[in-house]
């Protein structure tokens, strides 16, 4: 897997979270629940566990694909891409792995498992970046 493909997957898995959030909130307003039903940091929170922890795992999509972003294209437009392209891949497995581990459960094993994942992540991001400046 090239570093531009595995982007492709983050933006697409990035995507794939808030689209199901969406339609599940399409389904809620479809059976009468009212369209502001929703707001954010609400303490009690309107939708079941498993979509408010789909949002959030979202939203933590979003934080971390620009960093990818950035890695990945600078690489590309320094002629580095095979920097990156070995490694990539994993980035993409582990934003998959953090983020089914967020939407699975909370509780003390699954924070673990969300972060050290999420750490794996961050480890990568930092051997990118050191290798391209190198």
């Amino acid at each position: 897997m090239t570093a531009m493909t595995a982007l492709l997957g983050f933006a697409a898995w990035t995507l794939l979270l808030i689209v199901l959030v969406v339609l599940w909130r399409g389904i809620e307003i479809l059976r009468g629940v009212p369209a502001d039903s929703w707001t954010r940091n609400a303490e009690k929170a309107a939708s079941p566990g498993i979509v408010t922890r789909m949002a959030h795992a979202h939203a933590n999509a979003l934080e971390n694909l620009p960093i990818f972003a950035v890695i990945v294209l600078v690489a590309h437009a320094l002629g580095k891409s095979a920097v990156v392209d070995g490694v990539a891949a994993f980035v993409l497995y582990a934003r998959i792995a953090q983020s089914s581990a967020h939407i699975i459960a909370v509780n003390h094993w699954m924070v673990l498992v969300r972060a050290t994942f999420y750490f794996i992540q961050v480890a990568l991001f930092a051997y990118l970046l050191w290798s391209l400046l190198a």
